[in-house]
């Protein structure tokens, strides 16, 4: 009888945004314990293989992991399985090279360039709000960050603007009616838009309606929303496509204007 965790991930159990090819081999890299849960992170093998191919094997990440080489949130991971997860920095330094992963309209995670001061930051969503039994305010972030003696306009849904450096709270973007929220989980991952109404449902789930740039509107969870601004001012910069979902048919009919078809 198998006793603890599993240690070994197939290729094929492996998320399908992390995009890994089913015939070029049987394991996957499995996440470690982390601030990120198993099937919503990235971890960092699979960024320095498959993404930014610095390294061909599994081994060569190892290698470039113990050589202290890439730092997550500002802090140095020697751990090749390292859970990287939405809004995280990463940091090569030895390249210049500096990520904050979000992801596309289609749901997979993205390295998105970004300069050094914008590195200095990340949002982090607040997930709960309590005392502790030491009656310290506390509030717990998406990334598993526990911020002692929270502002106290600080409400469940809402994001903050957290130093990588100190760790420390500056800005508080509120959940309410017209802010920039980017969906993170379920079919519309990925997505950006303002939010328009809430249906709030007591004993099941709240449902959000979100409007994008181009005047679409789609519905999600309250859970699955992520608020990234006021207005129309992202505090992050966005990927390419600014988080406007295409349809297949405009897809098509950019790939046919830029000659790829």
């Amino acid at each position: 009888m198998a006793r603890g965790p599993k240690k070994h991930l197939k290729r094929l159990n492996a998320p399908r945004h992390w995009n890994l090819g089913k015939m070029t081999g049987v394991w996957a890299p499995k996440p470690s314990a982390g601030p990120h849960k198993q099937r919503e992170c990235l971890p960092v093998a699979i960024i320095l293989r498959e993404r930014l191919k610095y390294a061909l094997t599994g081994k060569e990440c190892q290698q470039i992991c113990m050589e202290r080489c890439v730092k997550i949130d500002g802090k140095v991971r020697t751990d090749m399985n390292y859970p990287a997860g939405f809004m995280d920095t990463v940091e090569l330094e030895k390249s210049g090279d500096r990520f904050r992963l979000l992801f596309d309209t289609k749901g997979r995670f993205v390295l998105h360039r970004i300069n050094k001061e914008e590195a200095e930051y990340k949002l982090c969503r607040i997930q709960k709000v309590y005392v502790t039994a030491k009656k310290v305010p506390v509030a717990v972030t998406h990334d598993g960050r526990t911020l002692r003696y929270p502002d106290p306009d600080v409400k469940v849904n809402d994001t903050v603007k957290v130093s990588i450096a100190t760790g420390k709270m500056s800005d508080i973007f509120s959940f309410e009616m017209g802010a920039m929220v980017m969906v993170t989980k379920g079919h519309n991952a990925g997505r950006v838009g303002q939010l328009v109404h809430l249906e709030k449902h007591d004993g099941s789930f709240s449902i959000v309606t979100v409007k994008d740039r181009k005047g679409n509107s789609f519905a999600t969870r309250q859970s699955n929303v992520f608020v990234i601004g006021s207005g129309d001012h992202p505090q992050v910069t966005l990927p390419k496509g600014r988080g406007i979902k295409k349809d297949i048919l405009q897809e098509r009919a950019e790939a046919e204007a830029r000659g790829d078809l």
